[in-house]
């Protein structure tokens, strides 16, 4: 059979409605709406093709970059896009690009730190294009402590302007996306020294490069720092390096919205609170978390579609060889990978709403729920990010030695993936600093303030260290009830014992360094069950469609089976479950593999993805890999000669015995 006949008939087995899927992936009809036509507009235009990526140098890739992100935004004009469409059309591109950057950083700082006057002047250049921005904070020598910057911006009173200058080698700013060769201004963060007293990192806006002929101005230092891990990728960024050499900026070019310096050089704090800051961090950790449920969603799109098309043993009497996807191995390895992207899609649209909330509650001076939303996004940011990028490589893995091949995707992919477990956020450092808001939100406990939002199981802190799981029967696994309560228990009982251990200790911050492996797996423990509430509030509303609401429940017992096997040392060791709870959830786990098989395909369809946004022909929609892989290896320039170039200078002389005529 081909390939294709493999597909249709594996879409005829679908229990549910694969329609109303589309619109519970997207989240509303209207989103959905936009992200199909958006999408189907991208993948028809020949200017955004993208299956030659990889075999391009980076000179050339990076100009065929810049040419597409200005396709793009010409095309964003000529449509009169909405802000929405806008970034829906960006997305769907599909690479890497200064305009990331540009929109997705340097307008929101101005508009989260500037004041009303900064909006209105550096807004509209932004907006039209006008001025093109990245943002400055990573350098060569720190990134995750960013009060240990080492930029330096001196005011200067006798002229009413700050000095950005660059101390030491380790000060030079690096890594910032669009920097290297693009950006023509900076959102800088640097050290404020005002009559030589230090006040901490604040951002000023700084001009890198002449707007008519683009060289860099006076004192400043710029480049690109280089190829990065992985064929195309990420090298269509321009990742930069920069320092300053004493360069003098206007005074209005601090981002002043929460802290000023005066004209007389007194530094001041405005009645605007510091910690609406956070919104801004809050905001963009949860887009990243929304991000992670797309990338994990590509990748099983591709190893799911592959599974179904590829055939290997199990031939009888002559007859078709089994399909990949009906090994319990692969199974077991891909379909936790499905339930888990549909629960970060999940996940991320209550983040989505948390952030909304805090929003609203910060413009009323409202901030008792930040440090929860921050140790939140913190946390989901890291669980989701680090769980997708070995999820893109798990699916590599489940395509066989096609899955390394530039062709299915699947490298691309993860490479240009795998840095979202260090920007905005090192993982583990994220997961520490969880650590430390349970650690206090455990402290608390008999003082009478009362857990809230998703520390709220807290509140029963002694019926969950003393519950024992009552599952006698696998089924008893599918009850909400006991999924959540078992989670509960678990992440309640590890926080305890890390406190309890942290106390021995004569120093909070001696015994905060000595457990911090545990306390990771504490906020690790935490996380998780955030996600799976979230995943069971999600399964417990009224969604309409056809099958809709069975195939959820069934996505959302095995992620939280699959967590609860592959972690059962902690629930084990938490005498949270006995050993017999947890080979039933093993057998309950199984059960719940053969009731996803028929509609592995359907679910994978839902995501709605174009061919061109795949780019994967392991993971095409018409499953017609063979002809396919074949065409494109004929397609790489290595097969643009028949006799390769160097097979006279090399190959010949060492087959015919004469090295000494070769050109080593």
């Amino acid at each position: 059979m081909e390939g294709a006949d493999h597909l249709a008939h594996e879409r005829k087995k679908a229990q549910f409605d694969v329609d109303s899927m589309k619109i519970v992936w997207a989240g509303s009809r209207r989103t959905f709406e936009v992200t199909d036509r958006i999408s189907k507009l991208v993948a028809a235009d020949p200017a955004f093709r993208k299956d030659n990526r990889a075999m391009l140098d980076r000179k050339t890739l990076f100009k065929n970059t810049l040419r597409k992100a200005v396709y793009a935004w010409k095309r964003i004009v000529e449509l009169h896009l909405s802000e929405e469409e806008a970034s829906a059309l960006r997305f769907y591109v599909d690479e890497p690009a200064f305009t990331d950057l540009h929109w997705g950083m340097f307008v929101p700082a101005i508009k989260g730190q500037g004041t009303e006057e900064q909006q209105k002047k550096w807004l509209p250049l932004a907006y039209k294009m006008q001025i093109i921005g990245c943002y400055a904070q990573t350098e060569l020598g720190h990134g995750s402590n960013v009060q240990g910057l080492e930029t330096t911006a001196t005011f200067d009173p006798q002229t009413n302007e700050f000095i950005i200058h660059s101390p030491t080698l380790t000060s030079s700013k690096w890594w910032p996306g669009g920097l290297g060769k693009v950006s023509t201004h900076a959102v800088v963060y640097a050290r404020l020294i005002t009559d030589g007293q230090d006040h901490g990192v604040h951002g000023f806006i700084v001009q890198l490069r002449n707007l008519e002929n683009h060289s860099p101005l006076p004192g400043v230092t710029v480049g690109d720092i280089g190829m990065k891990f992985g064929n195309g990728a990420y090298n269509t960024m321009d990742n930069g390096v920069l320092r300053f050499d004493h360069v003098r900026i206007p005074r209005d070019q601090m981002l002043m919205r929460v802290s000023q310096v005066t004209r007389e050089g007194k530094y001041v704090q405005s009645n605007v609170p510091r910690q609406l800051v956070y919104g801004t961090m809050v905001y963009v950790r949860q887009t990243i978390v929304a991000d992670a449920s797309c990338a994990l969603s590509r990748a099983v799109c591709i190893a799911t579609r592959y599974s179904a098309v590829r055939r290997q043993f199990g031939s009888q009497d002559g007859g078709p060889e089994t399909q990949v996807i009906d090994y319990k191995t692969q199974q077991s390895r891909l379909f936790p990978l499905l339930a888990s992207a549909y629960a970060f899609r999940f996940v991320g649209e209550w983040l989505k709403w948390l952030y909304m909330d805090v929003t609203q509650r910060l413009q009323a001076n409202d901030f008792s729920t930040l440090p929860e939303a921050h140790a939140c996004t913190a946390g989901l940011k890291s669980l989701t990010t680090t769980a997708t990028a070995d999820g893109i490589e798990e699916c590599r893995k489940l395509c066989g030695g096609h899955g390394y091949l530039c062709s299915s995707g699947l490298p691309e992919l993860f490479a240009v993936y795998v840095p979202a477990c260090t920007y905005e956020g090192d993982n583990i450092v994220l997961l520490l600093q969880v650590a430390r808001f349970l650690m206090k939100t455990v402290s608390q406990l008999g003082s009478g303030k009362q857990p809230a939002g998703a520390t709220a199981y807290m509140r029963q802190i002694e019926h969950l260290m003393q519950c024992r799981c009552n599952v006698q029967r696998a089924e008893d696994w599918l009850k909400p009830s006991a999924i959540l309560e078992v989670f509960e228990a678990r992440a309640a009982r590890m926080s305890i014992a890390c406190a309890q251990h942290l106390s021995k200790f004569s120093s909070p911050e001696e015994g905060f360094a000595e457990l911090s492996a545990d306390l990771v797996e504490a906020a690790v423990a935490h996380c998780q069950l955030i996600v799976v509430s979230k995943f069971i509030d999600k399964v417990q509303q009224d969604i309409p469609g056809k099958g809709i609401k069975q195939q959820l429940e069934v996505l959302c017992s095995i992620y939280a089976l699959f967590l609860l096997h592959k972690h059962q040392g902690d629930f084990l060791s938490t005498s949270c479950i006995t050993s017999k709870q947890a080979s039933l959830a093993n057998d309950q786990l199984r059960s719940l593999y053969s009731q996803v098989r028929p509609n592995a395909i359907a679910l994978v369809d839902a995501f709605n993805h174009t061919d061109h946004f795949l780019g994967s022909i392991l993971g095409c929609y018409d499953g017609n890999v063979y002809p396919k892989l074949y065409e494109a290896a004929w397609k790489d320039p290595l097969n643009d000669s028949v006799v390769p170039d160097g097979y006279h200078e090399y190959i010949r002389p060492l087959m015919k015995q004469q090295l000494r005529a070769a050109r080593l």
